[in-house]
C-alpha cells in the first residue's frame, strides 16, 4: 500500500528510473519551473552516486525547517515521497505558508507530481488525501491548491478531495481545501 514518507536513500534506484521517465517527457529543462525541474538542475548531475543522492535527500528533508537556507521567496516546505515499498511513485510538497507575493498565489500550499508510468492509477488523489492531515499538523486548517487551466487530471484530483474552486490567476486555477 503506497504511503507518503520523508525522502529516503532506500529508493535510490527506483528514483533514478522515475527521473529518467520525467526526462523522457521533456522535464528538467530551463523552462521547467516545477520542483522536479529545479531538482534536475541542482542535483541531477550528482544524484546518480550514493553520496550525491544522500546529499539530495538531506537537502529535501531539511526544507521543512525554518532555519534551512533557501532562495529568497521560498518558504519552509515538508517534502514527502509517495512510495510503495521500494518503488518511488511520486512527490508531494506542503508549503508551511504561502510564499510572498504572486508566487504564493500561483503555487499554493500543496504541489504534487506522479511519475509518468504511475499516472492514471489514482495515486495523485490518494497522495492529496493522505496529505490533508499532515498539512493540518503543520498548522494549515485550509490549503490553497492550484493547477494549470489545461491540466484536467489535476483539477479532478483536487475536486475529488473536496477542493472548492476559487477562481483563476493567470494560467492557474485556484482551489481551497479544508484539511480537518
Amino acid at each position: 500500500m503506497p504511503a507518503l514518507v520523508p525522502p529516503t536513500v532506500d529508493v535510490h534506484m527506483s528514483f533514478l528510473v522515475a527521473m529518467d521517465e520525467y526526462r523522457a517527457e521533456g522535464r528538467g529543462g530551463l523552462d521547467d519551473f516545477s520542483n522536479i525541474g529545479a531538482d534536475f538542475r541542482a542535483y541531477g548531475p550528482t544524484w546518480s552516486t550514493p553520496a550525491g543522492f544522500r546529499s539530495f535527500v538531506e537537502f529535501l528533508r531539511a526544507q521543512r525547517l525554518e532555519e534551512s537556507p533557501r532562495p529568497p521567496g521560498f518558504v519552509p516546505t515538508t517534502v514527502l515521497w509517495w512510495l510503495d515499498g521500494p518503488e518511488y511513485l511520486g512527490r508531494l510538497n506542503i508549503r508551511h505558508r504561502l510564499a510572498p507575493g504572486l508566487a504564493g498565489q500561483r503555487n499554493g500550499h500543496i504541489g504534487y507530481d506522479v511519475r509518468p508510468s504511475a499516472r492514471r492509477k489514482g495515486h495523485a488523489t490518494a497522495m492529496l488525501a493522505a496529505a490533508r492531515p499532515l498539512a493540518a499538523a503543520v498548522g494549515l486548517p485550509k490549503v490553497l491548491i492550484t493547477c494549470d487551466v489545461d491540466n484536467e487530471p489535476s483539477r479532478r484530483t483536487i475536486e475529488r478531495n473536496g477542493g472548492v474552486a476559487a477562481g483563476r490567476r493567470d494560467e492557474k486555477l485556484r482551489f481551497w481545501l479544508d484539511t480537518v
